[in-house]
């Protein structure tokens, strides 16, 4: 008879294990006490440890309010999902997405057809990561977190060009300006030894120290130009419908067209009438009655003008900044209608009622970011020319257009019977930010802006070449010379060292989104 656990004849040890398996009862007892022991520890480290054995560490300052109700962003054993985060950083009404991904794209592009949805958007936490402590900021990113998506390496690695240089966006102010001469003629006037202290003198920071404020003319160059001993040549007076010739003042005040309440508080004096001709001195900047003469003539060449008539200057702007050619629109129209809502003929108040609706809802669509606004219809260049007008009587419109405008063309070209719009915003770089407070601690002006060779040229006395001379706003140095101190041996070359993604701080001026 065999035994049991035995085989054969190998009667191997461990074949009584095998049958009769021994008690578990005490390896149980070890994981009640082990689990019991865990609990009690959880208990503890929740009430009186701030969570550290459950959690990553203490959240952000920002974040700080959150720390003792995890479910607030968390749902149970699962990563914060963006649901999480736009329930407060996403206000009812904001259409926008400022925070949201998709601002991501949008930002500064101002191009709205970049918004995309995407199933497999990145996280917010994959970027902005959370638990590191009270101090630590969450919005500052490491150039490994940004080349997850975007393979550039760091700047002075593959970042690719400017995009002014990159597309070769054409340096044109609209003005004819000499850079050089001015530098010049202002070093003399002010008794100045450094030249970009003259720079100085028009390009003015905006207080925040990185972008330029705007070129004006009331301050920086009213004091020079357009003074009492200018005026205009003797011009031929209209005598007939097809006869090229400008309206006198008192002609002007007979027509009642809007915008024309100007012309009863004109001094007469700044007229002078010889036989048909009459000329104007002294000339304002957009003077009046010059605009308002350019505008008739306009009509008469281009007689379906249509809304680009409102506009002070000819059309062509970047394609992102058409909203401004709908906003100058709107204020010349705003100005007419103020004069006319003095006159009291029916068929003006009527007519008013119907401009005033119109006005609301194109407003309406301005203020909606998503609305497909078009240039073209400000374009002069595309309009139908008047049918009844023979080439000679275009050149004799034209010759008229020159003499009425010589004031003006000392420094404005002119087409079309209108002035060529002025750039005079001088923000170049459009999806980074660059402080030139910072950089002008290390760098002077002239040391990275050498587009126009200002020191060369004042310090020999050699006449400059017009077309370098002439370059307009853009006289910037490409990545190259950037690329020349931002590289790791020198300093920062991190990609938020320039570019700043979500939020755009300027769209959340509404505060009222917070109480919604």
């Amino acid at each position: 008879m065999r035994r049991k656990g035995t085989f054969g004849d190998s009667n191997l040890p461990i074949s009584k294990k095998y049958i009769f398996p021994p008690s578990r009862k005490n390896m149980i007892w070890i994981g009640v006490v082990a689990a019991a022991l865990i609990l009690c520890y959880a208990l503890i480290n929740i009430n009186f440890q701030e969570s550290s054995f459950i959690s990553n560490g203490p959240l952000s300052s920002n974040h700080a309010n959150f720390g003792n109700d995890c479910a607030a962003c968390h749902d149970q054993f699962a990563s914060v999902t963006n649901e999480k985060c736009n329930v407060c950083h996403e206000k009812f009404g904001d259409k926008l997405g400022v925070y949201s991904y998709d601002s991501h794209y949008l930002y500064r592009s101002d191009d709205f057809r970049r918004l995309v949805s995407s199933v497999s958007e990145t996280p917010c936490f994959s970027c902005h990561a959370e638990h590191l402590g009270r101090d630590a900021n969450i919005t500052k990113l490491t150039d490994s977190q940004c080349l997850k998506c975007h393979q550039f390496g760091s700047f002075n690695q593959k970042h690719p060009e400017f995009e002014f240089a990159a597309q070769k966006i054409p340096d044109n102010s609209g003005l004819k300006f000499t850079h050089i001469d001015h530098v010049n003629r202002v070093m003399q006037r002010e008794n100045l030894v450094d030249i970009e202290k003259a720079c100085l003198r028009c390009h003015n920071t905006k207080s925040d120290g990185k972008s330029f404020e705007a070129i004006s003319f009331d301050r920086h160059c009213d004091t020079c130009h357009l003074t009492s001993s200018i005026n205009t040549p003797w011009l031929p007076i209209r005598t007939g419908s097809n006869t090229p010739g400008v309206e006198t003042l008192q002609g002007i005040k007979k027509l009642k067209g809007p915008g024309t309440l100007w012309a009863f508080y004109v001094n007469h004096n700044e007229f002078r009438k010889r036989g048909n001709n009459i000329r104007k001195s002294p000339i304002y900047h957009k003077d009046p009655w010059i605009m308002e003469n350019m505008k008739l003539i306009r009509r008469r060449i281009f007689p379906n003008i249509g809304i680009a008539d409102l506009l002070t200057a000819s059309a062509d702007v970047p394609a992102h900044e058409v909203k401004l050619l709908y906003e100058e629109a709107i204020a010349k129209l705003k100005e007419y209608l103020l004069e006319l809502r003095a006159r009291p003929e029916r068929q003006v108040q009527s007519d008013l009622v119907s401009i005033d609706r119109a006005l609301k809802q194109i407003e309406k669509r301005l203020r909606d970011p998503y609305s497909t606004l078009d240039d073209t219809k400000f374009l002069l260049s595309i309009m139908e020319p008047n049918p009844r007008l023979t080439e000679n009587d275009f050149q004799k419109y034209e010759s008229l257009v020159d003499k009425l405008t010589q004031p003006c063309q000392m420094c404005h070209e002119v087409e079309n019977a209108t002035v060529v719009r002025v750039q005079k915003d001088q923000r170049v770089l459009r999806r980074a930010e660059f402080n030139h407070r910072d950089h002008i601690l290390q760098k002077r002006c002239l040391e990275c802006h050498t587009g126009i060779p200002f020191t060369e040229i004042l310090t020999s006395n050699n006449k400059p070449d017009a077309s370098i001379d002439r370059a307009a706003i853009q006289n910037i140095p490409t990545i190259e010379t950037c690329q020349e101190c931002h590289q790791p041996k020198l300093t920062s070359n991190r990609c938020t060292t320039c570019h700043y993604f979500h939020p755009n701080k300027s769209q959340r001026s509404n505060l009222l989104l917070y109480f919604q």
